[in-house]
């Protein structure tokens, strides 16, 4: 089991914290305040190279989508859905501009 050492504590002031530790289960708050759809592994439901989760605008990448597995295989999916968010994030400004939400906005 963990083993807490004296004196090594550390408090830091933070609205959101998220893991990012392999082999361990996906965080499940996360997913139930979203009501994210999840596979039978209880993993975040996003296809590979896809990423998009069951709520528009959320992604999902790594081992809280596709179980234990290797850093390298994380920072892969990582790259690939940071692509994915960016382009619809472009797409959805463009759309904003395109009706003048931008404009009201500012």
């Amino acid at each position: 089991g963990v083993e807490i050492l004296d004196g090594t504590q550390r408090h830091w002031p933070a609205d959101l914290v998220i893991l990012a530790m392999g082999f361990v289960s996906p965080e499940a708050t996360i997913a139930k305040q979203l009501h994210l759809d999840l596979d039978k592994r209880n993993n975040i439901a996003a296809d590979y190279g896809d990423y998009h989760t069951s709520l528009e605008g959320v992604f999902a990448c790594g081992d809280c989508r596709r179980g234990q597995s290797l850093v390298v295989w994380a920072i892969h999916e990582g790259r690939g859905a940071a692509a994915k968010c960016d382009a619809y994030l472009q797409k959805r400004a463009s759309s904003d501009w395109s009706r003048g939400d931008m404009l009201r906005a500012a």
